[in-house]
């Protein structure tokens, strides 16, 4: 007898649960446009080369083309519809808005769920390959132009929005920091 080539998975999508039956080898961005009508994450090359279907799983940064939906089970995942607070839009959001960070827009959704965990990951002092001290105890870099670059590498926009798109991350990094700083009352 041959084994089961679907099964039914429970995906956690922005504070939501979702049930369905899926085929072992649907990936997580299939499943979000085509299944679940979530179709804010984008298909790009389908091959995890330029980030248009970045979502956040568990907080962190994948290419949801390359990410099965069966291995995706359990874990948090955020697409550009869960980013925004109601409709406050998140900083991130706010800051591409405010600065054009955006040209056609396709790109802009996996741009903006890369750029909220670029700012977190920076926040939390790991190092990118542009990090000049990446020694155990070093001092978090500072969020340079450079160091945004390389850390959004992985995101590609064929408009060519990439200066707007590095200060659009650079304030919302700013405006992140000073909510940090600010004291809760």
């Amino acid at each position: 007898m041959a084994p089961p080539t679907s099964s039914a998975v429970t995906l956690h999508i922005n504070g939501e649960k979702y049930t369905l039956t899926v085929d072992h080898r649907t990936t997580l961005l299939d499943a979000l446009r085509e299944r679940l009508d979530l179709t804010g994450t984008k298909k790009g090359c389908d091959q995890g080369q330029c980030g248009a279907c970045t979502v956040l799983l568990d907080g962190r940064r994948s290419v949801a083309c390359l990410q099965l939906a069966v291995a995706a089970e359990g874990r948090e995942i955020t697409t550009i519809e869960g980013v925004a607070d109601g409709d406050r839009l998140h900083p991130v959001q706010q800051a591409f808005l405010d600065l054009d960070g955006y040209q056609c827009g396709y790109c802009t959704p996996g741009q903006i769920c890369s750029a909220v965990a670029v700012i977190e990951e920076h926040a939390a002092g790991w190092p990118s390959a542009v990090t000049e001290d990446v020694r155990p105890g070093a001092k978090a870099p500072a969020l340079t132009a450079d160091e945004i670059r390389e850390r959004m590498s992985g995101n590609l926009c064929r408009c060519g929005a990439y200066a707007q798109i590095v200060r659009a991350v650079a304030r919302a990094a700013e405006n992140a920091a000073d909510e940090v700083k600010e004291p809760v009352a």
